[in-house]
């Protein structure tokens, strides 16, 4: 690092958990943010300021009215334009030394495993169960932690699964797939429920932290699924096992 980046990054520096160490494998880092919308607004513009040397935002919407009252990293000027060129932009203009690659598309298969091949974390920024489902078989395929999260109305909620970890569950452990398919996906999304702008701040933020502590290697991981009640202003905390029957990892990692 030079004088300039250990003056920008110095806060996180004076961090014992973090020290020049950490710093320097957050700056070698690269974070796959999926969903450049309200969750993706706040991981990205903080896992860039925060120094993470690569990022890649993808999203295949573009930016409507409707998305300014909570999606930050978006502005009038965007209306219109694809959300990871505009979110991507808004990150680069915190720290023009983080290297942001945005990319229009929804990643799923082939494509979407390749990206996180490339990637030592994966943060699910979505709003819809099939992409959630497709994330989370990506990370089982490509052992990559994936940092999830959720934000509706004045509900949240947070769960990071680590396929390094043989105990660690997986995002089907948590939700087993069923049949609700688009049914599902409806009840999941803003669009159709509402939401209370800062909200997605708060879980996505929640995000950004602990995608910087799985790469920096700072601390541990969250364990479990944490619930946000914005009406009560209560957290609450589940444990989450590794189911041995789940229809994903199951098959996909050694038996426990």
């Amino acid at each position: 690092m030079n004088d300039d980046a250990l003056l920008r990054y110095s806060r996180q520096i004076m961090l014992e958990q973090v020290d020049i160490d950490g710093q320097e494998r957050l700056l070698a880092s690269h974070a796959l943010v999926v969903g450049a919308g309200g969750l993706g607004s706040p991981v990205a513009l903080y896992l860039a300021a925060a120094g993470v040397g690569r990022l890649t935002l993808v999203d295949d919407d573009s930016v409507e009215l409707s998305n300014l009252q909570r999606q930050i990293a978006h502005a009038q000027a965007d209306l219109g334009r694809p959300k990871a060129d505009s979110a991507a932009e808004s990150a680069r203009a915190l720290n023009p030394d983080c290297q942001v690659t945005s990319r229009v598309e929804r990643l799923d298969g082939e494509a979407l495993a390749s990206a996180l091949h490339d990637a030592d974390v994966v943060i699910d920024c979505t709003d819809r169960f099939s992409s959630r489902y497709a994330i989370n078989r990506a990370s089982l395929q490509t052992g990559t932690p994936l940092v999830s999260g959720a934000a509706i109305r004045f509900s949240g909620q947070l769960a990071v699964f680590d396929p390094r970890d043989t105990a660690s569950p997986c995002y089907a452990c948590l939700y087993p797939p069923d049949e609700r398919g688009e049914q599902a996906d409806d009840e999941l999304r803003c669009a159709e429920n509402g939401v209370i702008a800062p909200l997605v701040g708060l879980i996505g933020t929640f995000q950004a932290l602990e995608a910087l502590k799985l790469l920096a290697g700072a601390g541990q991981s969250h364990r479990g699924l944490s619930t946000f009640d914005g009406l009560s202003g209560e957290w609450r905390r589940f444990n989450v096992p590794r189911d041995p029957a789940c229809p994903v990892c199951s098959s996909m990692r050694p038996a426990l």
